[in-house]
């Protein structure tokens, strides 16, 4: 589920795409300088890669919210892992959109050692 305000934010970007890409259509048909075209483009992809990007943020600050959860409650609180989670823990609402992969890549390691752990 998208919160709402993310999902009301998300829809008014795409509704400005939507009327840029019917002024992209206007000055096709008016046969606009193509450099004019050009920048009308530019601004229609970085507005639908910002609507992208929020998107895919959600979605990953859910997942990885739902791996920390499990991490944290597979942890008996002396599996040698408690700085580690600590630190996820603190890092989570500084997380950037680029850094969100690789965390996630961090905490299966984690969870991959805590398994092996239980049944050690």
């Amino acid at each position: 589920m998208i919160p709402r305000d993310l999902s009301k934010d998300i829809k008014t970007r795409l509704q400005s795409i939507n009327g840029q890409i019917g002024g992209l259509i206007k000055m096709l048909d008016e046969d606009t300088d193509p450099e004019k075209i050009l920048i009308q483009f530019k601004a229609a992809q970085k507005g639908l890669d910002k609507a992208h990007f929020l998107l895919l943020d959600e979605v990953y600050r859910k997942a990885l919210a739902i791996k920390i959860s499990e991490t944290v409650k597979a942890c008996p609180g002396n599996c040698g892992n408690e700085d580690h989670i600590e630190f996820i823990r603190k890092q989570f609402p500084d997380l950037e959109l680029d850094n969100l992969t690789e965390k996630m890549k961090e905490i299966d390691v984690l969870k991959a050692k805590l398994e092996a752990y239980k049944n050690g």
